[in-house]
């Protein structure tokens, strides 16, 4: 079936300190080494239908219910310290 490879994507707009394309090195949006950075890392990574996790974005099975994206799209949009805005593709 063409498509179900694809899944969907959390695209993840960063606070200014944190954005990797202009932010200093350690600076890698959620993938720096900040403790509070690795923490929630751990978090986005307990879903099971987390794919994998980019600086800015978080990749998701196709299947993955819609309630969990908009769950977790609330949580990141609550960590106003390191995200903007999150966008649901």
């Amino acid at each position: 079936m063409p498509g179900s490879t694809l899944g969907r994507t959390l695209r993840v707009g960063l606070q200014t300190d944190w954005d990797p394309h202009t932010a200093g090195p350690g600076h890698q949006g959620l993938l720096a080494w900040d403790q509070r950075v690795r923490t929630l890392l751990r978090v986005l990574v307990s879903y099971p239908e987390v794919r994998y996790i980019l600086p800015d974005r978080i990749s998701l099975d196709a299947s993955a219910d819609p309630r969990t994206l908009e769950t977790m799209a609330r949580f990141l949009e609550r960590q106003s310290w390191l995200v903007r805005r999150v966008a649901v593709t």
